[in-house]
Protein backbone atom coordinates (compact mmCIF):
# COMPACT_ATOMS: atom_id res chain seq x y z
CA UNK A 1 0.00 0.00 0.00
CA UNK A 2 2.60 2.50 1.10
CA UNK A 3 4.42 2.15 -2.07
CA UNK A 4 1.51 2.44 -4.44
CA UNK A 5 0.69 5.48 -2.38
CA UNK A 6 4.19 6.59 -3.45
CA UNK A 7 3.60 5.97 -7.08
CA UNK A 8 0.12 7.15 -7.75
CA UNK A 9 0.91 10.64 -6.49
CA UNK A 10 -1.46 13.05 -8.15
CA UNK A 11 -2.03 16.81 -8.20
CA UNK A 12 1.04 19.18 -7.39
CA UNK A 13 2.84 16.48 -4.85
CA UNK A 14 3.28 14.26 -7.51
CA UNK A 15 6.81 15.61 -8.31
CA UNK A 16 7.76 15.31 -4.95
CA UNK A 17 6.23 12.13 -4.49
CA UNK A 18 8.19 10.98 -7.73
CA UNK A 19 11.46 12.38 -6.31
CA UNK A 20 10.88 10.30 -3.21
CA UNK A 21 10.56 7.44 -5.17
CA UNK A 22 13.75 8.03 -7.28
CA UNK A 23 15.95 8.40 -4.44
CA UNK A 24 13.89 5.48 -2.39
CA UNK A 25 14.60 3.26 -5.16
CA UNK A 26 18.34 4.07 -5.27
CA UNK A 27 18.77 3.47 -1.75
CA UNK A 28 16.96 -0.03 -2.35
CA UNK A 29 19.97 -0.87 -4.85
CA UNK A 30 22.70 -0.35 -2.50
CA UNK A 31 20.71 -1.87 0.59
CA UNK A 32 19.37 -4.31 -0.92
CA UNK A 33 21.03 -5.98 -3.87
CA UNK A 34 22.25 -6.06 -7.18
CA UNK A 35 22.32 -8.59 -9.70
CA UNK A 36 25.43 -10.57 -8.93
CA UNK A 37 27.05 -8.80 -5.76
CA UNK A 38 25.30 -7.55 -3.06
CA UNK A 39 27.41 -3.93 -1.75
CA UNK A 40 27.45 -2.98 1.90
CA UNK A 41 25.00 -0.96 3.31
CA UNK A 42 25.21 3.07 3.51
CA UNK A 43 26.13 2.98 6.92
CA UNK A 44 28.82 0.92 6.58
CA UNK A 45 30.31 2.41 3.64
CA UNK A 46 29.79 5.81 5.41
CA UNK A 47 31.62 5.00 7.93
CA UNK A 48 34.66 3.03 5.77
CA UNK A 49 35.27 6.25 3.33
CA UNK A 50 35.06 9.54 3.65
CA UNK A 51 31.99 10.31 1.64
CA UNK A 52 28.83 11.30 2.67
CA UNK A 53 25.03 9.23 2.21
CA UNK A 54 24.07 11.36 -0.90
CA UNK A 55 27.99 11.18 -2.34
CA UNK A 56 27.69 7.24 -2.23
CA UNK A 57 24.62 6.98 -3.76
CA UNK A 58 25.83 8.99 -6.42
CA UNK A 59 28.86 6.88 -7.08
CA UNK A 60 26.92 3.34 -7.15
CA UNK A 61 24.30 4.86 -9.71
CA UNK A 62 27.47 5.39 -11.50
CA UNK A 63 29.09 2.44 -11.13
CA UNK A 64 26.05 0.12 -11.58
CA UNK A 65 25.42 1.68 -14.93
CA UNK A 66 28.36 0.64 -16.28
CA UNK A 67 28.75 -2.51 -14.25
CA UNK A 68 25.21 -3.72 -13.99
CA UNK A 69 26.50 -6.94 -12.52
CA UNK A 70 28.16 -4.64 -9.27
CA UNK A 71 31.45 -5.71 -10.13
CA UNK A 72 34.25 -5.19 -12.78
CA UNK A 73 36.38 -7.58 -14.28
CA UNK A 74 40.08 -6.35 -15.57
CA UNK A 75 38.80 -6.81 -19.38
CA UNK A 76 36.19 -4.23 -18.65
CA UNK A 77 38.09 -2.27 -16.55
CA UNK A 78 40.92 -1.33 -19.09
CA UNK A 79 37.72 -1.06 -21.63
CA UNK A 80 36.79 1.88 -19.65
CA UNK A 81 39.84 3.34 -18.27
CA UNK A 82 41.17 3.67 -22.01
CA UNK A 83 38.38 6.06 -22.96
CA UNK A 84 40.33 8.65 -20.83
CA UNK A 85 43.68 8.38 -22.62
CA UNK A 86 42.68 7.81 -26.26
CA UNK A 87 45.92 9.40 -27.47
CA UNK A 88 48.22 6.32 -25.65
CA UNK A 89 48.22 2.95 -24.94
CA UNK A 90 46.46 2.78 -21.37
CA UNK A 91 46.07 -0.92 -20.98
CA UNK A 92 49.49 -1.69 -19.06
CA UNK A 93 48.57 1.02 -16.39
CA UNK A 94 44.96 -0.25 -16.34
CA UNK A 95 46.30 -3.50 -15.61
CA UNK A 96 48.14 -2.07 -12.71
CA UNK A 97 45.94 0.08 -11.76
CA UNK A 98 43.40 -2.85 -11.34
CA UNK A 99 45.46 -4.92 -9.24
CA UNK A 100 45.91 -1.93 -6.67
CA UNK A 101 42.25 -1.42 -6.40
CA UNK A 102 41.08 -5.65 -5.90
CA UNK A 103 42.35 -5.60 -2.85
CA UNK A 104 41.78 -8.97 -1.87
CA UNK A 105 43.40 -10.37 -5.32
CA UNK A 106 40.09 -12.05 -6.50
CA UNK A 107 39.86 -11.21 -10.24
CA UNK A 108 37.47 -8.66 -9.66
CA UNK A 109 36.92 -5.18 -8.35
CA UNK A 110 33.16 -4.39 -6.38
CA UNK A 111 31.74 -0.97 -5.38
CA UNK A 112 33.41 -1.71 -1.82
CA UNK A 113 36.95 -2.12 -3.39
CA UNK A 114 36.27 1.03 -5.88
CA UNK A 115 34.88 3.28 -3.32
CA UNK A 116 37.13 2.71 -0.63
CA UNK A 117 40.37 3.25 -2.97
CA UNK A 118 38.61 6.63 -4.70
CA UNK A 119 38.27 7.54 -1.21
CA UNK A 120 41.83 7.91 0.26
CA UNK A 121 43.18 8.93 -3.50
CA UNK A 122 40.49 11.91 -3.56
CA UNK A 123 39.98 12.46 0.15
CA UNK A 124 42.24 10.77 2.45
CA UNK A 125 45.50 11.95 3.89
CA UNK A 126 49.29 12.50 2.66
CA UNK A 127 50.09 9.22 4.06
CA UNK A 128 47.13 7.50 2.83
CA UNK A 129 47.98 8.81 -0.80
CA UNK A 130 51.27 7.33 -0.13
CA UNK A 131 50.36 4.18 1.43
CA UNK A 132 48.05 3.31 -1.64
CA UNK A 133 50.61 4.29 -4.52
CA UNK A 134 53.12 2.59 -2.43
CA UNK A 135 50.41 -0.98 -3.38
CA UNK A 136 50.25 -0.33 -6.87
CA UNK A 137 54.18 0.34 -7.12
CA UNK A 138 54.58 -3.20 -5.26
CA UNK A 139 53.55 -4.96 -8.87
CA UNK A 140 54.04 -8.33 -6.69
CA UNK A 141 52.50 -7.50 -3.47
CA UNK A 142 55.66 -8.73 -1.26
CA UNK A 143 55.80 -5.68 0.99
CA UNK A 144 58.45 -4.24 -1.63
CA UNK A 145 59.36 -2.48 -4.45
CA UNK A 146 62.13 -3.00 -6.52
CA UNK A 147 63.54 -0.43 -9.48
CA UNK A 148 61.85 -2.69 -12.31
CA UNK A 149 58.47 -2.83 -10.60
CA UNK A 150 58.80 1.16 -10.50
CA UNK A 151 60.02 1.52 -14.09
CA UNK A 152 57.29 -0.91 -14.76
CA UNK A 153 54.81 1.38 -13.64
CA UNK A 154 56.62 4.46 -14.61
CA UNK A 155 56.65 3.23 -18.30
CA UNK A 156 53.03 2.63 -18.25
CA UNK A 157 52.60 5.91 -17.30
CA UNK A 158 54.64 7.29 -19.90
CA UNK A 159 52.48 5.15 -22.82
CA UNK A 160 49.17 5.44 -21.45
CA UNK A 161 50.47 9.75 -22.04
CA UNK A 162 50.90 9.12 -25.90
CA UNK A 163 53.82 9.35 -28.04
CA UNK A 164 52.79 12.97 -29.29
CA UNK A 165 52.79 15.02 -25.48
CA UNK A 166 54.35 18.02 -25.64
CA UNK A 167 56.90 18.69 -24.95
CA UNK A 168 58.33 15.46 -26.56
CA UNK A 169 59.54 12.96 -24.01
CA UNK A 170 62.93 11.25 -24.42
CA UNK A 171 63.00 7.45 -24.42
CA UNK A 172 65.14 7.00 -21.77
CA UNK A 173 62.93 9.11 -19.91
CA UNK A 174 61.15 6.53 -17.76
CA UNK A 175 64.49 4.88 -16.60
CA UNK A 176 66.23 7.84 -15.94
CA UNK A 177 63.74 9.12 -13.49
CA UNK A 178 63.21 5.86 -12.03
CA UNK A 179 67.18 5.67 -11.33
CA UNK A 180 67.12 9.19 -9.84
CA UNK A 181 64.24 8.56 -7.35
CA UNK A 182 64.73 5.18 -6.47
CA UNK A 183 68.65 5.90 -5.41
CA UNK A 184 66.73 8.76 -3.33
CA UNK A 185 64.05 5.85 -1.94
CA UNK A 186 66.30 3.51 -1.24
CA UNK A 187 68.38 4.70 1.59
CA UNK A 188 70.17 1.58 3.07
CA UNK A 189 70.98 0.69 -0.25
CA UNK A 190 69.60 -2.72 -0.27
CA UNK A 191 67.93 -2.79 -3.65
CA UNK A 192 64.55 -2.62 -2.01
CA UNK A 193 62.34 0.25 -1.21
CA UNK A 194 60.52 -0.52 1.94
CA UNK A 195 56.64 1.46 2.78
CA UNK A 196 58.89 3.28 4.87
CA UNK A 197 61.22 4.43 2.83
CA UNK A 198 59.05 5.39 0.11
CA UNK A 199 56.82 7.50 2.47
CA UNK A 200 59.49 9.00 4.09
CA UNK A 201 61.47 9.64 0.17
CA UNK A 202 58.16 10.81 -0.60
CA UNK A 203 57.49 13.77 2.10
CA UNK A 204 60.93 14.65 1.42
CA UNK A 205 59.80 15.96 -1.99
CA UNK A 206 58.17 18.60 -3.22
CA UNK A 207 57.03 17.65 -6.63
CA UNK A 208 55.39 14.68 -5.02
CA UNK A 209 53.51 16.59 -2.35
CA UNK A 210 52.30 18.57 -4.85
CA UNK A 211 51.10 15.91 -7.43
CA UNK A 212 49.02 14.03 -4.39
CA UNK A 213 48.07 17.44 -3.16
CA UNK A 214 45.87 17.77 -6.74
CA UNK A 215 43.20 15.44 -5.63
CA UNK A 216 42.45 17.49 -2.70
CA UNK A 217 39.10 19.26 -2.86
CA UNK A 218 37.46 16.90 -5.69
Amino acid sequence: MRDVEKRGGVGTGGGQQQRLVQSDDLEDDLELSPMCHRPEGLEILQEQTKFNRKELQILYRGFKNECPNGIVNEDSFKEIYSQFFPQGDASTYAHHLFNAFDVDQDGSVSFEDFVTGLSVLLRGSVTDKLRWAFNLYDINKDGYVTKEEMLDIMKSIYDMMGKYTYPAVNHDAPREHVDKFFEKMDKNKDGVVTIDEFIDACKEDQSILRSMQLFEGL
